[in-house]
């Protein structure tokens, strides 16, 4: 058996193997109580992801070979300064040479900003301020992405249902067959209301009820990566790895 296969075989059994998904689950409650996402830093910045999924991205990049990252959601912009290492490496690796990763906030903070614009990879970041959902913000990302080889999207704004399936609806067809688009924080909804007692989100209204309703009229397009969610267990985006299949 191959080193490959040995590993398939390890994620598809621990879809069954009920006290890793406990101890996972566990992990995930009291870490997120912790503020344990809050700790991690990329290149400088502050990031604000499980290390599990920093992984996970950066393996989905390999594969996919995005010319274009677009993420909705920048805070620190960690994660901007993330996909940009990425793609430099990338192109370092006979990838895309001009890949670019595009941010879209609501609110890009002047201290976060100057940060980023002063941080070596910004040469492959735009930023975009705007909601996410504001037409004039989506024609003109749809513009950028249009005539894209291959097009990743990424989710992490607004944790409403009515907001990120209003990004899924406008950013998703974006995606090409083969990459994907991610949607972060689908954890809200196996988590206790009381985690989140002054946020608009919270079980029942949260990402993952989102990714549910698109995927009602969406399956043939799009499916969950069942194989990265076994894979990682640990993970901020159980559900919200959605893979474009046609």
């Amino acid at each position: 058996m191959t080193f490959e296969a040995e590993v398939a075989a390890r994620v598809a059994a621990n879809e069954t193997n009920e006290t890793l998904r406990d101890d996972a689950k566990a992990l995930m409650k009291s870490s997120i109580q912790a503020g344990y996402s809050y700790n991690f830093s990329w290149l400088g910045r502050p990031i604000i992801q499980y290390p599990q999924d920093i992984v996970a991205m950066q393996e989905i990049i390999w594969r996919v070979q995005p010319d274009l990252i677009i993420e909705t959601g920048i805070a620190h912009g960690g994660s901007l300064i993330f996909s940009a290492a990425m793609l430099e490496l990338n192109a370092a690796c006979g990838g895309p040479a001009d890949a670019h990763v595009l941010g879209i906030d609501i609110d890009i903070r002047a201290h976060n900003r100057k940060a980023i614009e002063e941080h070596p990879m910004v040469k492959r970041i735009s930023m975009i301020e705007g909601s996410s959902v504001a037409s004039d913000v989506i024609e003109k990302v749809r513009s950028i992405a249009s005539g894209k080889r291959s097009v990743l999207v990424c989710l992490d704004s607004n944790h409403t249902h009515a907001h990120v399936l209003d990004e899924l609806r406008a950013y998703a067809p974006m995606v090409t067959v083969g990459s994907y688009c991610v949607v972060f924080d689908t954890v809200v909804e196996d988590l206790p209301k009381s985690m989140y007692p002054d946020r608009p989100w919270g079980p029942g209204d949260n990402p993952k009820t989102a990714v549910h309703e698109f995927l009602k009229t969406n399956a043939t397009s799009f499916e969950v990566d069942r194989a990265m969610d076994n894979k990682l267990l640990v993970s901020v985006a159980p559900d919200g790895y959605l893979k474009r299949v046609a």
